[in-house]
């Protein structure tokens, strides 16, 4: 266990020792500055994965390479990505909006939501039902 002079970050300066820096890359620096557009393909529920054709992946970025080994295990969303790798949801779909163009990745919609049945058509089959089994 560690004395509270230890934890201290001030005392450890006192004392000509450095404190732990974090690990912290700046979304500008991985993103090259770039920003994404308004009419990406991506929301927070559209599926990623690995693509079947992916060429083979040599010098890629760290954060891209974590991409990578998050989708090669099937469909992830892209809040699950982000999530996963602690980067902002805007960072994390420029990576993927890379990824996706380089022909590493996939993406598919998010399944639509059901629309609603027409009332008379379950009423119809419900009275067919009826007549049927009684």
């Amino acid at each position: 266990m560690t004395s509270p002079d230890e934890s201290d970050p001030e005392r450890r300066l006192i004392d000509g020792t450095e404190p732990e820096a974090a690990p912290l890359v700046r979304p500008y620096v991985i993103t090259n500055g770039r920003i994404l557009l308004d009419d990406n393909e991506f929301s927070l529920i559209t599926l990623v994965t690995v693509s079947d054709s992916a060429p083979r992946a040599g010098q890629l970025d760290p954060e891209k390479q974590s991409v990578l080994e998050l989708c090669s295990g099937g469909y992830l969303a892209v809040a699950e990505i982000a999530g996963h790798t602690e980067l902002p949801v805007g960072v994390v779909k420029i990576l993927l909006s890379d990824l996706t163009a380089e022909g590493y990745l996939h993406t598919r919609a998010p399944i639509p939501p059901a629309k609603l049945v027409d009332r008379q058509i379950l009423e119809e089959v419900l009275s067919g039902l009826q007549a049927r089994f009684g």
